[in-house]
């Protein structure tokens, strides 16, 4: 049984429609990319300091702490490169995430820098036992190290693609369908320069994860066009796939509104330790849903037509 019963939409037919939306997002992207000179990358890939402090009164002297506080506080110690935030954790808890691009300054570690100054202003928010939540250190070499490796991670992956769909299918199914990825990958980046949000470990995770999502839901549509194109042999190209898609429409969509309401209760709940995560892949379903019906099946669509007048076997 399906969601939607039985559809007859014409997606194939909006495909050019499609190609302009993707090339529209796609151009914005890019645009803000070179405006802020490449995307903005966390400490992860940058080197620096990140600590997850808590700042809970510990006596009838102290008061919630606010991010201004500490902010003005380490602009006046000359720790400028700093991103605060509240972390919304157990209730009536101060914790507060700090991250700074700077690794040291005059041979001492910024992370204890912080530390020492924040201890001193706010001597009643301090329980030595329970001050440091989280304390990490990447020096700019490692953070080098690690972004060549994340684009290696991802590249790859779509090589990998490409060979598993050209033996699964064809070649031809293999390039539509990493064609797709990249059409993904691109736009999740460059939605995440366009929000200002930084690229990390776990944003690359997440974007591997989108490829790995997109990717099976492209498989399950290009399976059922490779039985359509045997069964309705007299029919166009354009007809058996758009025919293929709304087979499994209801497949598509069924499975994308239960991960998107999934990652969606992260996103909201989850704190800030996952929310880039959890938005990399928000925007990943949204956009690898899309690709796999108005990119990757219209890819083949051009190609079969492009085939067809050579041979003159089909109608267009």
């Amino acid at each position: 049984m399906r969601f939607f019963g039985e559809t007859k939409i014409d997606f194939i037919g909006k495909r050019r429609i499609a190609f302009i939306i993707s090339i529209i997002i796609i151009a914005a992207g890019i645009v803000s990319l070179v405006i802020n000179k490449g995307p903005k990358y966390s400490i992860d890939f940058t080197g620096g300091v990140s600590l997850e402090l808590d700042l809970t009164p510990v006596n009838e002297n102290g008061k919630i702490i606010e991010i201004q506080e500490i902010r003005d506080l380490l602009a006046s110690e000359g720790i400028i490169s700093t991103e605060i935030q509240e972390i919304k954790g157990m209730e009536n808890r101060n914790f507060i995430l700090i991250k700074t691009k700077e690794l040291s300054e005059t041979g001492e570690k910024v992370g204890n820098k912080i530390i020492e100054t924040i201890k001193t202003a706010f001597p009643d928010n301090i329980d030595p036992e329970k001050l440091i939540r989280l304390q990490e250190e990447v020096g700019p070499k490692i953070g080098e190290e690690l972004r060549g490796k994340a684009i290696l991670a991802i590249f790859w992956a779509l090589v990998g693609i490409i060979i598993y769909i050209w033996w699964r299918f064809e070649f031809t199914f293999g390039l539509a369908a990493v064609a797709a990825l990249f059409h993904d990958v691109i736009i999740t980046v460059g939605i995440f320069s366009i929000a200002g949000k930084e690229i990390s470990l776990q944003v690359v995770a997440a974007l591997l994860t989108i490829v790995g999502y997109s990717l099976n839901d492209t498989i399950v549509v290009f399976d059922r066009i490779r039985e359509d194109l045997k069964i309705y042999r007299r029919e166009s190209y354009s007809g058996v796939i758009n025919h293929s898609i709304n087979e499994t429409l209801s497949r598509t969509v069924i499975t994308s509104l239960t991960t998107f309401v999934v990652v969606l209760s992260l996103f909201v709940f989850g704190g800030s330790v996952i929310h880039d995560f959890a938005f990399a892949i928000l925007v990943g379903v949204i956009v690898g849903t899309y690709s796999s019906i108005f990119i990757a099946s219209p890819i083949l669509v051009e190609h079969f037509s492009i085939k067809q007048r050579k041979k003159g076997l089909r109608k267009k």
